[in-house]
């Protein structure tokens, strides 16, 4: 009997497997150390209302105008401006809040895209 075989047999799967798994790439690097950072700090939670996040996150430095609200299914997007991030607002309760960076692509939020 061939002791070999199987030894050779799970080591070129172990190498077949390793060429095929997905490769992390910069974006990738970036982005998960983005939601780290975010994670780390104290940013509105979903669902707070716009009176909770004023009331403790104070005045945002800019409120955007709105967007959407053509439909029930196209809700109104509120988004407010504080230093470091973005708060976004469907209707009048956070659905998000990002960080204002490169890899967030919203550097200038108030232009349209």
């Amino acid at each position: 009997m061939n002791t070999f075989k199987p030894v050779f047999t799970a080591i070129a799967l172990a190498l077949v497997s390793a060429s095929l798994a997905p490769s992390v790439h910069a974006g990738d690097t970036l982005l998960m150390q983005r939601v780290q950072q975010e994670q780390a700090m104290n940013l509105p939670k979903k669902g707070m209302s716009m009176a909770e996040v004023e009331r403790r996150f104070g005045q945002p430095t800019a409120k955007l105008d709105s967007r959407g609200g053509g439909s029930r299914k196209q809700p109104v997007i509120n988004r407010w401006m504080y230093p470091g991030y973005i708060v976004y607002f469907e209707r009048s309760h956070v659905i998000h809040a990002v960080l204002n960076t490169p890899a967030g692509n919203n550097l200038n939020p108030a232009s349209p895209k």
